[in-house]
């Protein structure tokens, strides 16, 4: 399963197919699904030379020119390719939907084609961003499409939306999979119904052969079992990009950086383009320093070594270098001027000492301790409102239990250090979008006497690095999972979907996964797994699935992840801060 290649195919098929110069056009949603994945010299190269939306009325008229259309199939992109038929600008018209096509929509294309410029019309399955080969979103925000109605119940034209874009996943990877979904969660049990719906109406699409046995797993997880990951400050190169700077689809705007090059002032990180970004993702900050000092250093003793040109033999290896030699002389700049940045960002914002307190409030039962270090760094004026913030959230998520609790103080501590109003609230909302009631299962590992003890050790003993010892709730569901240990924990956790019930009725709860009997076997036999969070998900949980798929536990297991979008603090915060919760 790799997200990227499913993508490119299709953009790779659609371009190829139509032979000729041609013009590509997009709309809102399309548009970053290709742009992530394709670059304008791969566009050119596939005599594509020009690349607009369909919505722009002010296009020229180029009648020798070709069309291909690549449209997500939504109201507003029907009623705007409709238009460009009635008043066609182009020889001939290419049409691809990212996703499944209503009868109405199909008649309402062949109503307005009055000259018949339609030569095709296709679903091209990829209505979804793909971030990497294990790791894609719907690039879905508060702003362009809010999924909570209530703090556990769906906008209708969300669930529709995620409906589509997972089914376009599961059609471009070619899967058919098994549902399972966390069980304390309307909003996860609802998609999982969904989706199943739609899996059994289009029949016909899902018939993939041969049948794959065990099935995939498509797994439904709720943002809200784990409000601790998105919190915490990042250390890896990609993750920590997103969480200081951010990264909207593979852009990252610098303009705010000071002195910055006008060629500087945005820059894409893309996986697939970029060799020294695929290599140094998922360094921690200490390694990626040593990592930008030899990628440097590479590039000076290339840059030496073509200053010597003696003879027409070393002029024309010169020339024809030249373009890699250009590439990698903007790809040192441009990483040497993002690590810049980070560190500065580190220093400024005394970021080791806020991360220190993050980790040891996400990772041990220390209270006391906490407390004291929670009440410094609330009187500390060097630390960013949003940073004291997060720490009372992450102290009221782990001690909210605890009868001695002082978050009121805390609060109380945040208004009289000018903290605004507002973000002091955030502390009651995390507790009810994510508080011990709401989630599943023991986040903070402190359900009896003996694993609160382990978690007091551990903070004693130290780790290896304090800045990185978290590790999300992820990792404990697919522990579960891959390892088959305690199989009816698996089926109350994390139970089927199923709309098979006897009657026709949906059931779940009590369904072994595959096709084998109970206990560890029928889990080893996993291969294929799609997670999907509701809410979103976050770079360290794909981080988590890298590191497995580099090195799977068991033979052929394979994980792709996704979200409704992809968070950093910032990003989760106002999620939260525009959603209703009752």
């Amino acid at each position: 399963m790799d997200i990227i290649r499913a993508v490119q195919s299709y953009v790779e098929r659609m371009l190829s197919d139509t032979t000729g110069m041609k013009v590509l056009l997009l709309d809102e949603h399309t548009t970053p699904i290709v742009s992530v994945v394709a670059t304008q010299s791969y566009l050119l190269s596939k005599e594509t030379y020009l690349v607009d939306k369909v919505g722009n009325s002010n296009r020229d008229t180029l009648k020798h020119l070709k069309c291909v259309c690549f449209l997500r199939p939504t109201d507003e992109s029907m009623m705007a390719l409709a238009k460009e038929l009635q008043a066609p600008r182009y020889g001939s018209y290419y049409v691809y939907f990212s996703n499944a096509l209503k009868k109405s929509m199909i008649e309402l294309l062949a109503e307005h084609d009055e000259n018949e410029l339609v030569q095709e019309v296709q679903e091209f399955y990829a209505d979804y961003l793909a971030v990497d080969s294990h790791t894609f979103h719907f690039g879905m925000t508060p702003e362009n499409m809010p999924i909570y109605l209530t703090a556990n119940e769906w906008e209708a034209s969300a669930l529709d939306r995620c409906t589509q874009g997972l089914i376009s996943v599961l059609l471009s990877l070619r899967k058919k999979p098994t549902i399972r979904y966390e069980a304390n969660s309307r909003m996860a049990a609802k998609l999982a119904e969904s989706v199943s719906y739609m899996v059994n109406r289009e029949k016909t699409l899902f018939d993939f052969k041969p049948v794959e046995k065990p099935p995939p797993l498509l797994l439904i997880l709720d943002r809200r079992n784990d409000p601790v990951t998105p919190l915490l400050l990042q250390w890896m190169y990609h993750a920590m990009v997103h969480e200081l700077v951010g990264i909207n689809n593979g852009l990252v705007d610098l303009t705010h950086v000071s002195g910055i090059k006008e060629e500087l002032k945005q820059v894409v990180l893309s996986v697939d383009q970029d060799s020294f970004f695929k290599q140094s993702q998922y360094l921690n900050f200490g390694e990626l320093g040593e990592s930008i000092r030899d990628y440097v250093n590479n590039y000076q003793s290339k840059s030496q070594s073509q200053q010597k040109i003696e003879s027409i033999t070393d002029m024309k290896k010169f020339v024809e270098s030249y373009p890699e030699f250009r590439k990698l002389s903007g790809n040192v700049t441009k990483h040497v001027t993002l690590v810049g940045e980070l560190s500065r960002l580190v220093s400024d914002h005394h970021l080791l000492t806020v991360s220190e307190l993050e980790q040891s409030l996400a990772c041990n039962e220390q209270h006391k301790s906490d407390l004291e270090q929670v009440k410094a760094l609330i009187s500390n004026p060097g630390i960013r409102p949003v940073y004291k913030v997060k720490c009372v959230i992450l102290y009221a998520l782990r001690y909210e239990g605890l009868s001695t609790h002082a978050t009121s103080e805390l609060k109380q501590m945040l208004a009289r250090s000018g903290v605004s109003p507002d973000m002091v609230s955030m502390v009651d909302t995390m507790l009810k979008f994510g508080g011990r009631r709401q989630r599943q299962g023991d986040l903070f590992e402190n359900s009896n006497i003996f694993t609160r003890g382990i978690n007091a050790i551990k903070g004693l003993k130290g780790v290896e690095n304090v800045y990185t010892q978290h590790k999300p709730l992820l990792s404990q569901t697919l522990d579960l999972l891959i390892q088959g240990r305690e199989h009816l924990k698996i089926q109350q956790l994390l139970p089927t979907y199923s709309p098979h019930g006897a009657d026709g009725s949906r059931t779940h709860g009590a369904e072994r996964y595959g096709q084998h009997g109970g206990g560890t076997s029928s889990m080893t036999a996993l291969k294929d797994i799609i997670i999907f969070f509701v809410g979103g998900v976050t770079l360290e949980e794909e981080a988590v699935i890298a590191k497995i798929n580099a090195n799977p536990p068991l033979p052929g297991l394979n994980i792709v992840i996704g979200g409704t979008t992809i968070h950093n603090s910032a990003s989760f915060l106002d999620e939260l801060s525009t959603t209703f919760f009752p």
